[in-house]
């Protein structure tokens, strides 16, 4: 069994992942501040709780970050108490979280330096299949570090992919993240203008279920109109914040991303007008905000 250490076990991803390490026989160490009360569970379970990152890396085989974004992922391995502070060469660090491309690079390259690989392994699905240890992983790594690292990720995940060389996995993360919201930002207008032309949206929703352009994304999406804006358990903020991502991502490499700014765009907007604290569905709402729809029955 690995000796594992975890940042962010007390997030929605983050939580079900530990819990699933620890049902393996890992032994975890998990970075604790005051509130413990998310973790409860993993302590009593035998995770053990220490005061920072630097700790958490000590005596880690393979250390995971689950954490918002880069700036986190950058202050968790580099910043004071961070997790270069407390690592031995050979040290895996494993961020599973959303971030950027560039920031990735440069994370790798300064962990290189102290003898420590820096993989990126951010996932796909849902917290509900966090806990039920079926997530999906996009692994970007070299392969003898990718071998070393799958048994462990199959702990929490149903499908490990091996995305290609290191930085890949994020790449592929966030085009992932562009498709899906593109698909949710097309929804919620469509449904704009069905309610609006006077369609009957329910109708709509049958036809669409029944050909091509259904999906589990849509059919969430679909939920709004039975006053359901919890149907894709994933932050508004959040997915604006992947858009955000991949739009840099497309402009450094120079390609035209009219989709992914008009996409981007429609986040920032649901969040400007008050959601961005909620789910994605709720685009629903700041479609009829704008258009004077009804959608969502109240």
């Amino acid at each position: 069994m690995a000796r594992i250490g975890f940042i962010g076990a007390s997030g929605l991803m983050g939580h079900g992942m530990a819990k699933n390490l620890l049902a393996h026989g890992h032994g975890l160490r998990l970075a604790v501040h005051r509130n413990r009360e998310r973790v409860a569970d993993l302590l009593e379970a035998g995770a053990v709780a220490v005061d920072n990152a630097a700790a958490v890396a000590q005596g880690s085989e393979i250390v995971f970050v689950c954490v918002t974004g880069s700036p986190q992922v950058e202050a968790v391995v580099l910043g004071e108490g961070g997790l270069l502070a407390g690592a031995a060469p050979g040290l895996l660090i494993v961020d599973c979280s959303t971030s950027e491309p560039g920031s990735t690079a440069r994370l790798r390259e300064r962990c290189a330096a102290d003898g420590v690989a820096f993989i990126d392994a951010p996932l796909a699905r849902t917290p509900a299949e966090a806990e039920a240890g079926r997530l999906n992983v996009m692994v970007g790594a070299e392969p003898a570090a990718f071998a070393r690292l799958e048994p462990v990720l199959r702990c929490f995940a149903e499908n490990v992919f091996h995305v290609g060389v290191p930085g890949a996995g994020h790449t592929v993360k966030l085009l992932n993240n562009f498709i899906g919201q593109a698909i949710c930002t097309a929804t919620a207008e469509a449904f704009a203008v069905g309610q609006r032309s006077g369609v009957d949206l329910k109708k709509l929703v049958e036809l669409l279920s029944a050909g091509p352009v259904n999906s589990g994304l849509f059919q969430a999406m679909a939920k709004s109109l039975m006053g359901d804006l919890a149907g894709i358990r994933f932050g508004l903020d959040n997915a604006r914040k992947d858009l955000r991502y991949y739009t840099h991502l497309a402009e450094e490499l120079a390609v035209p991303s009219v989709m992914g700014e008009a996409v981007h765009q429609s986040l920032t907007l649901a969040s400007a007008l008050g959601h961005g604290d909620k789910f994605v569905p709720s685009l629903v709402e700041a479609q009829e905000q704008l258009s004077g729809a009804r959608i969502v029955p109240r």
